[in-house]
């Protein structure tokens, strides 16, 4: 696996391929920096090499060149982060971006305009892709978050430099860590999927069932699997066209002896609201016109042995409806029992949109291993498929 480590950058021009998809306000001024922060160590390599730095991004789903998609609207928060003048080329091709580049010297940085600008990033166009390359001497792909996407920028491209291709730190970290808990990991191993939907995890399911010893199951997919098992759910969410999938999945975890650990309470809510009324009840007899909206104390302290006991940890979506106040706490607990077992020496890796928000809101990010960047890009990986962005640079 080539990385940046493996080059030298001095008097060469890095194109690199960034995430700086990063939430803005009505003012446009970026209200999350952590995706430029993430890309902060591979920008410094280079430029302490003394090389140049050409960034690559898209932001949003523009249709067409529209302003508010326009990325010089991040260009002070990039500067910032990076603790350099970070120059601007309003187009990404052409006798601008061209120009921009080739001025470019030894130790600065350029940001092209957005990608996604021309439909034919995300077509793949060949075209396209060599107009990108001409403006670099080393292609970094370095945005995990866009790895799965077979896009012109980040997996065609990597075509033009047949010897100077590699990953960031980023993407190397990424990958790593991914490696860690699909092949190299350390036993006991524990996958944690919560979430709505049975339907979205299936794949993942399958694919990491061969390597788990324990799964927890957890948010609202724990019903359709009760429900499955002859349970009263009540009003909670339920995919009643998945029941003879859930015990399949139930049969199979069996034959290959990993333990399926589900809510055995939870707290049931007669409304879906912040406000509504609670009770603790067995998950198995949820009165009608009540819903379970996050896991009980006893669901809880079940999952807390098999946690503390894990060495390898995974989490993939919340315990609960975390969003509101008063049924965020179990997804908050869980969240501290990983972090307990991150401190006694597990090797824990989260991901995917709403546990990266639940680390992220509840303080925890800083107490697990990693914390992945890429929702459906870790996702795709975890469910055993070879990404673009990845297999470009390896190839």
């Amino acid at each position: 696996m080539k990385t940046i480590s493996d080059f030298n950058f001095n008097s060469k021009k890095a194109l690199i391929r960034v995430d700086f998809n990063v939430p803005l306000d009505e003012n446009f001024n970026v209200t999350d920096t952590s995706r430029i922060v993430a890309a902060k160590p591979t920008i410094d390599k280079i430029l302490a090499d003394g090389g140049s730095v050409i960034l690559m991004s898209h932001l949003g789903r523009p249709k067409g060149k529209e302003d508010k998609y326009s990325l010089k609207h991040i260009l002070k928060t990039v500067s910032e982060v990076l603790e350099v003048e970070v120059k601007f080329a309003s187009d990404c091709i052409g006798e601008v971006a061209e120009t921009a580049a080739k001025n470019l010297q030894p130790k600065e940085v350029l940001l092209l305009e957005n990608l996604r600008f021309y439909a034919e990033e995300e077509a793949g166009d060949v075209d396209f892709a060599k107009k990108l390359a001409s403006l670099g001497d080393i292609y970094v792909n370095d945005a995990f978050g866009t790895a799965h996407r077979a896009h012109a920028s980040t997996a065609i491209i990597a075509q033009f430099f047949p010897n100077s291709k590699c990953f960031g730190l980023l993407m190397e970290k990424e990958i790593t860590s991914l490696n860690k808990v699909l092949k190299d990991s350390e036993k006991p191993v524990t996958a944690v999927l919560g979430g709505s939907k049975v339907s979205t995890k299936i794949t993942i399911i399958e694919n990491i069932l061969d390597k788990v010893d324990h799964m927890i199951i957890g948010g609202g997919m724990t019903f359709t699997f009760i429900k499955a098992l002859g349970g009263n759910v009540g009003d909670s969410i339920c995919e009643l066209d998945k029941l003879d999938l859930a015990l399949e999945i139930l049969h199979k975890a069996k034959e290959k002896n990993v333990h399926i650990h589900i809510p055995v309470d939870v707290v049931a809510a007669n409304a879906f609201s912040n406000d509504a009324e609670t009770q603790i009840v067995d998950v198995r007899h949820i009165p009608d016109g009540w819903q379970g909206l996050d896991a009980g104390p006893k669901s809880l302290e079940n999952f807390k042995e098999v946690i503390m006991n894990s060495k390898t940890i995974l989490w993939n979506g919340p315990l609960g409806v975390f969003e509101m106040e008063n049924f965020a706490h179990g997804t908050i607990t869980l969240g501290e029992y990983i972090a307990d077992a991150t401190a006694n020496g597990a090797f824990s890796l989260v991901g995917g949109g709403d546990s990266v928000s639940a680390v992220k809101q509840f303080g925890l990010e800083d107490k697990v291993s990693y914390v992945s960047t890429g929702g459906g890009a870790m996702l795709e990986m975890l469910e055993g498929r070879i990404l673009p962005g990845i297999a470009a640079i390896l190839d």
